[in-house]
Parts: structure tokens; sequence; C-alpha cells
């Protein structure tokens, strides 16, 4: 069974998203605080369909709940956008696609403290679930208001879906 890369290097933020350190994913997510930063894309397809990806039972953060279609980590000397359009890549497969930035914001969980940078886009290709996700499917606006707060979907896309979702 897989496993989340402990040692990986993250840039430590400010509330702004400089730079002040580095640390890694172990240091991250053992309850630490350190501002880390990460990228979420919403995608939507033509009809107003949100993907969401299921995450796996071997990560060490909310697995088997579905979650944002991608999120992932900025590693330490990259750029969100450069993280964004690698964690799309790397996920699900898309290589060509139009982010529209939507919101940054701080969130805290028990074990750890993101900035996390949301965007959408629409997007009517194929998609590509990797073996970094336990699969995916679009979900209408209603089925997804339907499930909320029962445990099916992560915290932290509970606190994002109303941002995207009209």
């Amino acid at each position: 069974m897989p496993a989340d890369n402990r040692s990986e290097l993250f840039p430590v933020v400010d509330l702004s998203g400089r730079v002040v350190g580095s640390a890694t994913r172990g240091e991250c997510h053992n309850g630490s605080m350190l501002l880390h930063p990460v990228v979420h894309l919403h995608v939507f397809n033509s009809r107003g369909e949100l993907f969401l990806q299921r995450r796996p039972l071997w990560k060490d953060i909310q697995p088997g709940r579905w979650d944002t279609a991608v999120g992932g980590h900025v590693d330490f000397g990259e750029t969100v956008g450069e993280a964004l359009r690698r964690e799309v890549r790397e996920e699900l497969g898309i290589v060509d696609f139009d982010p529209e930035a939507v919101a940054v914001y701080p969130f805290r969980s028990e074990r750890e403290y993101e900035l996390v940078h949301v965007y959408r886009t629409c997007y009517d290709g194929e998609i590509r679930p990797s073996d970094e996700l336990d699969g995916g499917r679009f979900w209408s606006p209603e089925e997804i208001r339907g499930e909320l707060e029962k445990g099916v979907f992560t915290p932290n896309f509970e606190g994002e879906v109303g941002l995207v979702l009209k």
C-alpha cells in the first residue's frame, strides 16, 4: 500500500503567502501548526456538475472521504501556479485548463495549518484519476448539498464548497 512521503519538503509561509522557512510533510502534519501552502482546483463540467475525488484509505489526512477534485501541497521552491499545474496533471491527467482564482484562506485542523489557494475551472475532456486517488466522479450541486454534514466529505471541502457552488 502506498504512503505519503513524510520527508517531502514544504515551504512554511506567513499569512500573506511569503515563504519564511521550510519543513517536512511529517513536521507539517504532526500538530506543529506550521502554515504551509496548498492548492485546490474545483473542476466543473458544462452541465454544472462538480468532479470530486475519493481519498485513498492510505492517506494520512481524511482517508476514504470525498474531496475537492485536486488538492495538493506546494513543494519547497515551487510557485503556487506551478504546483497547481503539477497537481492537476498528476491527479487527473489534465494539462489544458484555464484556472480561475476564487480565494485564499487559512485552514486549521487538529493536525495541520494550511494556506489554501482555491481555483475553479470548467472542463469537459477526459479525466484520468491517478493511483494517488481512489477514483472520482461528477456530483450534481443538489447531490452535494444533500450529503453535507454526514461525514461523506472532508471538513475542508465542506467549508469551501460554498465558495464555488452557485
